[in-house]
């Protein structure tokens, strides 16, 4: 890792989150066995929107015990839904854990998984580190991540452009290979939150990478791979476009049996989205599944009465 893009990732990560933030950060590390660090991303940190739900990766020093860790160690990461109550107001957050040892792995971008380095290329903020080598540890891997997103944008985006035009490629070819619902647009959106941002860390993730590249007066960059490695990066993009959907149609699968807070999630999901309350009861939170319909059923009707 170069010191120019070390110290890029360490003034970002080390950057203060909102006080709820790293207060849900803390209280996430002690309801997590074996937790080491706890790095807080998405839209809540870019907008500021506490009314959302707030976005954490919860790393941990071993995989769960009995049969959800080792569908974890199978299909990272385990996704759960939490609530938690700060200034008199209740706060909610979606959090994947994973090991910090499949963390550090998948941002390299050797694995055929795409969300991890795609995500850790966009800010984030370290709310809850062990000790600091555990933050040094994540420091790096979220530099790592730059190097690889860095490395497929330089071939998925154009032979000559302005650093946006590299980022918008990345995350239009990522969001379709990851089987994601996002809007027309998103990649604009968060590019658009902090550009300035964008423009320095391609330059530097190229320089860490040793990828070469030429940058003009005008901000116009021209990366400089080979041929050889150029067709290299092309068949491992081709792999993980070809395989990105049923990776992640299996992780979806495995969601369905493991999501803990599901029911809460997709209750509050719903009010929020159609003002219509949507009554827990033990049995539906415990067969998320079994209750789908039912639960469908009873808003179609709440739906009709209102007409």
């Amino acid at each position: 890792m170069s010191a120019e893009l070390a110290k890029l990732v360490e003034a970002e990560l080390s950057a203060p989150p909102p006080w709820q933030a790293a207060a849900m950060g803390a209280e996430m590390a002690r309801r997590f066995e074996s937790a080491l660090a706890v790095l807080f991303y998405g839209s809540v940190l870019r907008t500021g929107d506490l009314d959302g739900v707030m976005d954490f990766y919860v790393l941990t020093q071993r995989p769960r015990a009995g049969w959800r860790g080792l569908a974890g160690r199978l299909l990272w990461p385990d996704v759960s839904y939490h609530e938690f109550e700060a200034g008199g107001r209740v706060h909610r957050a979606k959090v994947a854990a994973m090991t910090l040892a499949q963390f550090e792995r998948a941002v390299t971008g050797e694995g055929l998984d795409t969300t991890i380095w795609t995500r850790f290329v966009q800010p984030s903020a370290l709310v809850w580190s062990a000790d600091e080598a555990t933050a040094q540890a994540v420091r790096k891997a979220v530099a790592a991540a730059a190097v690889t997103a860095a490395r497929f944008a330089a071939v998925l985006g154009p032979s000559e452009g302005e650093a946006e035009d590299y980022w918008t490629a990345l995350f239009r070819q990522t969001y379709a290979a990851e089987f994601r619902v996002e809007p027309r647009g998103r990649e604009a959106q968060i590019l658009s939150v902090n550009p300035g941002r964008y423009e320095t860390m391609l330059p530097a993730a190229w320089r860490a990478g040793r990828i070469g590249f030429e940058a003009s007066s005008d901000g116009r960059l021209r990366p400089q791979l080979s041929q050889g490695e150029r067709a290299r990066v092309r068949r491992a993009w081709s792999l993980r476009r070809l395989l990105g959907k049923p990776l992640n149609i299996a992780r979806l699968a495995k969601a369905a049996f493991t999501f803990e807070g599901a029911a809460r999630y997709a209750a509050w999901k719903i009010e929020r989205h159609t003002g219509l309350p949507v009554p827990l009861t033990p049995w539906r939170e415990q067969h998320v599944i079994l209750a789908a319909p039912g639960m469908a059923w009873r808003l179609w009707k709440a739906r009709r009465a209102r007409r």
